[in-house]
């Protein structure tokens, strides 16, 4: 039965595959002079994308393993907003041409907790140095929780027309083991703002994996999300990690659901929103029929970044803000994590980059198969090689072959439906830096 194969390989580590490499793989020798020179090169026709890290939240969630923290007080957002403008200008500056930005995406953190004069700033800056399009997607993250009348009206005046909002549950018992605590009601309301101002691209956040969570409280939270009718949900996996995040450990790990369970609430979740109509969307999202990414996914123009499943058909990626990773032709880079580290490089007119990636010709074959199976649970293996003019590159199958995971398809290396789940693993057997030791932990597959 595949609900046992899937089993036998759901309590396997592996990375979420928002880049290949991976960021455990980064390293110091991609640094502020060799960013400077990669953005120098950016010009022409390109086209970008921009991602803003605010890592503030009013309090900690449990199961958090963003780079975020908690404060009450406005005076750190306050400063960090002023940084974060000068990164804005002083990146701008280092290009030679000004070019057209599609996709803006706002993250953390909670990036509404920035004040609404701070934003309008924020945006102009964004207008001044980019040539943001004036179809751009601007998209923010939403606490609901922290979602007033006057913040939707904000956003709908600086041009933002899409939300994700984090719902994760709606069972009161499990919120108050995580330190979650909205209502329905909260979330309706959120949802209907954002509607009055003409935001409805709405997209929410579930998770399974959660302490004492059952197939009935993920059945009846999906329910209650369904009432809601986003665009989009986005469906992810709890990885407790607590020797890497101490406010985890505040989650009692007999609460937790063990590896069988955690297969059959995500199983639960697959197939109410399945029965609903949603599309399943690589790994872990689900869109509307008629949405962009249904249809950009039917044709095999998806993409994967480190928001997860995206439209987004960019060049490149810049990020901004501290931890930000951006990513342009030449690799991957980062900024320094430490709000302080970061600000101190800012403030002296330098790039906050600490770490990257220069990409080999092997590293992008290798990404081209991975974000394939990852989008489209398969990947055509004469294209790649026409593509990359080289040999499709040999990976051990065997197993998966056996159990039916993966099997061949007219030319094509194909995950079945029933074992789409199991994408990461899949994924994982093609990832050639995946067993140098570089301190990872990745978090279960399922």
């Amino acid at each position: 039965m595949s609900s046992n194969t899937i089993l036998k390989y759901a309590a396997l580590n592996t990375p979420r595959y928002t880049s290949y490499p991976t960021a455990p793989h980064f390293h110091d020798g991609v640094d502020q002079a060799v960013y400077a020179q990669w953005l120098g090169g950016i010009g022409g026709a390109m086209t970008g994308s921009i991602y803003l890290h605010i890592p503030y939240c009013r309090e900690m969630c449990w199961y958090c393993g963003c780079s975020t923290k908690a404060t009450r007080r406005a005076a750190p957002v306050d400063a960090y907003v002023d940084v974060l403008l000068q990164e804005i200008a002083q990146t701008a500056a280092r290009l030679r041409t000004r070019p057209r930005i599609d996709h803006i995406h706002f993250g953390g953190g909670t990036p509404t907790l920035v004040h609404p004069d701070q934003l309008a700033g924020i945006m102009a800056a964004l207008r001044e140095g980019f040539d943001v399009s004036p179809t751009a997607e601007i998209a923010v993250e939403i606490d609901p929780r922290q979602c007033s009348q006057s913040l939707v009206e904000t956003l709908a005046s600086l041009g933002f027309n899409r939300a994700s909002l984090g719902v994760q549950t709606f069972d009161p018992a499990i919120q108050a083991k995580i330190n979650r605590i909205q209502s329905r009601e909260t979330v309706t309301a959120c949802v209907e703002r954002l509607r009055s101002v003409g935001i409805n691209a709405i997209s929410l956040d579930l998770l399974y994996g959660l302490p004492g969570e059952t197939v009935t409280s993920c059945q009846e939270t999906v329910a209650a999300a369904l009432e809601l009718g986003p665009d989009r949900f986005s469906v992810f996996g709890y990885a407790h990690l607590p020797h890497l995040k101490s406010h985890q450990r505040l989650i009692a790990d007999a609460d937790l659901p063990g590896p069988d369970a955690r297969v059959r609430h995500a199983m639960a979740i697959a197939e109410a929103l399945n029965e609903a109509g949603y599309t399943p969307i690589g790994l872990d999202h689900y869109a509307r029929a008629d949405d962009r990414m249904s249809t950009q996914a039917q044709c095999g123009t998806l993409r994967r970044n480190f928001q997860g499943y995206t439209t987004d058909q960019a060049d490149f990626l810049i990020g901004l803000g501290a931890s930000a990773i951006g990513k342009l032709p030449q690799g991957y880079v980062q900024n320094a994590s430490s709000v302080a580290d970061w600000t101190r490089r800012i403030q002296a007119g330098e790039p906050a980059t600490i770490r990257g990636y220069a990409l080999s010709s092997e590293d992008r074959l290798r990404a081209d198969i991975i974000e394939r199976l990852m989008c489209d649970l398969r990947v055509d293996r004469e294209a790649v090689t026409r593509s990359y003019q080289t040999g499709f590159p040999d990976a051990f199958l065997d197993d998966l072959y056996e159990d039916g995971v993966v099997c061949e398809d007219g030319g094509s290396l194909r995950v079945p439906e029933h074992f789409r789940m199991l994408a990461r693993t899949v994924a994982a057997r093609f990832d050639a830096h995946l067993g140098q030791a570089t301190g990872a932990v990745h978090a279960r597959s399922v």
